[in-house]
């Protein structure tokens, strides 16, 4: 008997936004790390500043934020409604999450690439792998390099 099960299937992009070099916040650094383990001493002084532009963004006029519209990539701790930093500049390698454009959409995935074939996959099992393909139009938008996620 056929299934007549579809196959889940995202766009995974709902926003794409550039960066504004012109605004910076610089804020405090604390000295000292936080303990994710048992608590330590607490510094009562800052090193240094940081602004998350410097921290974040490497090549401003390469650079592009996405907010992701899905759950396919859960298991790589991206979530619904997180913003992706995302470097046009950098060539995608195997194990990169990567922006893709299939069919004219864009989604994001972990890209597999060997000598044979070329696949984008999903880290949430309830989605299939993608094979790279002439038939699908697919490209590589730009290799993500960071999430902002909030709770």
């Amino acid at each position: 008997m056929l299934s007549t099960q579809k196959l889940k299937t995202d766009a995974t992009i709902s926003g794409i936004y550039g960066v504004d070099r012109k605004t910076g916040i610089s804020l405090p650094l604390f000295v000292g790390g936080v303990s994710a383990g048992f608590p330590s001493p607490a510094e009562d002084y800052t090193d240094q500043r940081l602004d998350l532009n410097d921290l974040l963004i490497k090549k401003p006029a390469a650079t592009f934020f996405v907010r992701v519209d899905g759950d396919s990539m859960t298991g790589a701790g991206i979530h619904h409604d997180d913003i992706l930093i995302v470097d046009r500049s950098r060539e995608a390698v195997s194990g990169d999450i990567v922006i893709a454009v299939i069919d004219g959409e864009l989604t994001v995935k972990r890209l597999a690439r060997n000598a044979h074939s070329c696949r984008l996959i999903a880290e949430n099992p309830d989605y299939p792998s993608i094979e790279i393909n002439r038939e699908n139009g697919c490209g590589i938008w730009g290799v993500v390099t960071s999430v902002v996620h909030q709770f």
